[in-house]
């Protein structure tokens, strides 16, 4: 893959282009600029709901977001596609039910609810507290997080779960049950189809488990240096840490930077 090939450029947020203290240096926002500004696109992927993502984006530019690891993807502010989850109320039930002391959250229409001080795993997302999630009625779920301690942990909400739905593991310490079409390199595909852009022309980067089917799918997949172990494993490149703006000195060094 030559640089003039590239023609879209994505990212997920935590762990990669954040720093860990969730913010983006003006370097980096500089780099995604200049790179936008050749005619190139730059898209945003994360685990994390529209709120939060543009928040954290602050006056950074970008051209989609796929949200909530593909429940939504958006063009700017237009909803393009999404894969929700139905009945999120019964299935926090059946939940409950067998592990009464689950921590639940649930996320729909841009509105967190959490059965539990979710400030303490996500400081300053907000939330709505909710004992029974009887709120939720009818509503289409973007995606349910269950609190978990480790994989095994995580395993035993596998069979309490209906057929489209899967759980995984994020941060090694939530549980993120989706819809099976809600993925990342799904919304990808959906980009790659509506702007028109091979996916062989697409770079993605990432650093946990989420991460791996858009790296593998891309055109060419780069992990940060401070990845998890299994996931280095299935990059095509490593780059520098999310804490040293690994993204943007790559795409700096390999996108930007005449030869």
């Amino acid at each position: 893959m030559n640089k003039e090939s590239v023609k879209m450029v994505i990212t997920d947020l935590d762990g990669t282009l954040l720093k860990d203290d969730k913010t983006i240096s003006d370097y980096s926002l500089n780099i995604i600029d200049e790179f936008r500004k050749k005619g190139n696109l730059f898209v945003i992927v994360t685990a994390r709901p529209i709120r939060a993502a543009k928040k954290f984006m602050g006056r950074g530019g970008f051209d989609a977001g796929i949200y909530h690891n593909g429940a939504l993807i958006y063009d700017k502010n237009i909803r393009l596609g999404g894969y929700g989850i139905e009945n999120p109320y019964i299935i926090s039930r059946n939940i409950l039910d067998k592990f009464p002391d689950t921590c639940i959250a649930i996320e729909s229409e841009d509105v967190l609810y959490a059965n539990f001080d979710s400030e303490r795993l996500w400081p300053g997302n907000g939330y709505v507290y909710s004992d029974n999630f009887t709120e939720l009625g009818e509503k289409i779920a973007d995606k349910i997080i269950v609190e978990v301690s480790s994989i095994d942990d995580m395993e035993r909400y596998k069979k309490l779960l209906p057929d489209e739905l899967y759980i995984q593991l994020s941060e090694n310490k939530i549980g993120m049950i989706m819809n099976k079409k809600a993925t990342k390199i799904n919304g990808i595909k959906l980009l790659s189809k509506i702007y028109q852009v091979d996916m062989d022309n697409i770079i993605s980067f990432g650093d946990d488990y989420n991460d791996i089917n858009m790296i593998q799918g891309c055109g060419k997949g780069i992990v940060v240096e401070n990845a998890l172990k299994p996931v280095k494993e299935i990059a095509t490149e490593i780059c520098k840490s999310n804490e040293d703006d690994g993204v943007a000195n790559w795409i700096k060094d390999n996108l930007l930077i005449e030869n």
